[in-house]
């Protein structure tokens, strides 16, 4: 297939775009590198900086026949200070995407959702007919996409997949989370081993084990995989959604202790207030991902993603 991937330079899209070349794709990455990074697009693909807004002049320039979408704004903390510019990018930026598939007559889509629609869950594992709650408007721009997915594959005919990734993590060839600022629990732990300072542990007080949250971790190539299957998979007419995550989930401290092992630093807690939002459990259900798209996780091992994570760390410090 002829494949673009919208937010291709980013720490997810890039391994996308390189597992898809990999399988013998040819792929267009599109990112305005506001967020993602040049360096992080495979040499193999081609690459035009642009916004997603303005993705209509590169699909009249080149057929596809499909797109993997994943460019938009996703810190949860600004989504709640500035929730209009996640209406602007992540919500208006993917309606002209689609008005800009319908005229070229694209009609393939494979959509980076999140856990993030489903806010405080009413059960775990969560299946992905809980209910859709979402706490802040991060995760209300990704559910407002996944509704226009619906509307646009039922009214247009169009094979739409949303992927409602968990907690995502690990490297991938020399690919890994470098975000500006950086705001999940594994990185954050890396560098504080490295610069010996202690790990913040937001609230000690939940009803876990260890009094601490616990989250869902998938490698970040699981997740790429999981969006070549369902790239194949989406069906004219149809919207999907499916939930990616290890079925296990682990908690803060577990994560620390990981690394602790991995790098065999010392690594001390410092335990402050919960943050508000924060779920204590959040831990998926893949069943309706591994019975469709045959994909099930391959790296499902913490100390694996933590050990490529540091990895990672450790040839960005060279």
């Amino acid at each position: 297939m002829k494949v673009l991937v919208t937010g291709g330079a980013g720490y997810i899209g890039s391994v996308v775009a390189t597992r898809l070349l990999e399988a013998g794709h040819e792929v267009t990455v599109i990112d305005d590198l506001s967020t993602g990074h040049r360096d992080a697009v495979p040499d193999d693909a081609q690459f035009v900086l642009d916004k997603v807004q303005q993705v209509s002049s590169t699909l009249g320039r080149r057929a596809f026949d499909g797109v993997v979408h994943l460019a938009a704004s996703s810190l949860v903390a600004e989504s709640i200070t500035d929730p209009q510019k996640y209406e602007t990018n992540n919500v208006a930026g993917t309606r002209h995407l689609l008005e800009a598939l319908r005229t070229t007559g694209i009609s393939r889509i494979v959509f980076s959702s999140s856990a993030a629609v489903y806010g405080e869950p009413s059960w775990v594992p969560i299946e992905e007919d809980a209910p859709t709650v979402p706490l802040n408007p991060y995760g209300a721009s990704k559910l407002a996409v996944d509704q226009m997915l619906d509307e646009e594959a039922s009214r247009h005919g169009i094979a739409a997949v949303s992927l409602r990734y968990f907690n995502v993590a690990g490297s991938y060839a020399s690919l890994g989370e470098r975000h500006d600022p950086e705001t999940h629990l594994i990185p954050l732990t890396l560098r504080a081993a490295l610069d010996g300072r202690p790990v913040d542990i937001f609230g000690g007080d939940y009803p876990t084990p260890d009094g601490t949250c616990i989250r869902d971790y998938i490698h970040v190539a699981d997740i790429a995989d999981a969006h070549l299957l369902a790239l194949g998979a989406a069906s004219p007419g149809t919207w999907r959604v499916y939930n990616l995550g290890n079925g296990e989930g682990f908690s803060v401290r577990q994560v620390i202790a990981a690394a602790r092992r991995v790098t065999g630093l010392q690594l001390t807690e410092r335990v402050t207030a919960r943050r508000a939002g924060d779920p204590a459990v959040l831990v998926a259900s893949s069943e309706r991902a591994r019975r469709d798209l045959d994909w099930a996780p391959r790296r499902p091992e913490l100390d694996e993603m933590v050990d490529d994570a540091w990895n990672f760390v450790q040839r960005r410090q060279r």
